[in-house]
């Protein structure tokens, strides 16, 4: 498997190199978006590790552009921008994960392990995980050969549960990703609303509850 880095600080960029290698993976390495925009379009790259402030082209162009070419490829954004807003924009346009700096070594490399293992969506437009299969064109489930229509919450939350099979979901990473904003997980049960909704539409095994941490999508 080869990583490509894009991180402008040198010592950081080494410190990445050196850490996935170690980790093995093949790894090549860019400064600048311009450079970094060029080496992800090559089909050899199986997941790219992306910061946002670089010379040239941002991170932000560079995940936009790179989303038209390569639809399905793996992209971690690492970051010091911590503000839900960026979080939600860059999801919003393409990122499949979030890191901020400083970060630990050992859980970004987790995560790549995680997006290696994720479905391919394929040009079809599917996504299939377990007994599930969901439709980004038309925004339907398929469960048993029932076709299973989805509220634009239900949407997002069931393609958001599907890029991260078996992983364990927290309510806040939900909210984040899902709605956008910061609620009170005390005073808020719109998560648990929802994932119960999803059960009902798509069968009471295929999310799991995780006490104490939150959901795992297992289909």
């Amino acid at each position: 498997m080869q990583i490509l880095v894009v991180e402008d600080e040198p010592t950081l960029l080494e410190f990445l190199r050196s850490g996935l290698e170690a980790a093995g993976y093949s790894v090549l390495t860019a400064s600048d978006g311009n450079n970094g925009l060029s080496l992800a379009r090559r089909a050899d790259i199986d997941c790219v590790v992306l910061d946002l402030m670089l010379p040239g082209l941002s991170g932000e162009e560079v995940l936009v552009r790179l989303r038209a070419a390569r639809p399905t490829l793996p992209v971690i954004v690492l970051t010091a921008r911590d503000g839900v807003h960026d979080r939600v924009r860059n999801l919003d346009a393409g990122a499949d994960d979030y890191m901020v700096k400083p970060f630990s070594l050992a859980e970004l490399t987790a995560r790549i392990r995680a997006r290696l293992r994720a479905p391919d969506q394929g040009s079809s437009g599917l996504t299939v995980v377990g007994s599930v299969q969901l439709d980004l064109h038309s925004r339907t489930a398929l469960v048993a050969e029932r076709t299973i229509h989805l509220t634009n919450r239900e949407f997002g939350l069931l393609s958001t549960f599907m890029r991260h099979p078996g992983q364990v979901l927290s309510q806040p990473q939900l909210l984040d990703q899902i709605w956008g904003q910061q609620f009170e997980s005390t005073s808020s049960n719109v998560v648990e609303v929802a994932v119960r909704s999803l059960r009902r539409k798509l069968g009471e095994h295929v999310i799991e509850t995780v006490r104490g941490a939150g959901y795992r999508f297992v289909g």
